[in-house]
């Protein structure tokens, strides 16, 4: 990935954090790393743990966002939060998988949250 677009990327990122922030969800964690995925964001929202996958743009020439994360990217997920999930004793947590499109746009960021993004099973 050129410096250009991981920029955008950890900007998009923190931007999200915000975003989510001000919307009362808590940060658990940033990059959350195993051996098999990575998780951008892990946060409360009320009594649901979230598991959030951050997707910037400034084109959309790729599409939109949300088509990158493709079901190998989900599968990924789901098992990044699996083993969350048991390093944390939380099996019997509610959880939830959302996607957050964020869009940049002469140096300003929009989001497009996206809840239940796609589901485990």
């Amino acid at each position: 990935m050129p410096d250009d677009r991981k920029t955008l990327g950890r900007q998009g990122e923190s931007a999200a954090l915000e975003f989510l922030q001000a919307r009362g969800f808590k940060i658990l964690e940033t990059n959350f790393r195993t051996r098999a995925a990575e998780i951008d964001i892990i946060a409360k929202d009320h009594e649901t743990l979230c598991f959030i996958e951050v997707k910037t743009r400034s084109r959309m020439t790729k599409g939109l966002p949300k088509e990158s994360v493709t079901p190998a990217k989900q599968n990924k997920i789901i098992l990044g939060a699996s083993f969350y999930l048991k390093k944390h004793r939380l099996l019997e947590s509610r959880i939830r998988f959302d996607v957050i499109e964020v869009f940049e746009k002469e140096g300003r960021f929009e989001f497009n949250l996206i809840q239940s993004a796609f589901q485990a099973g």
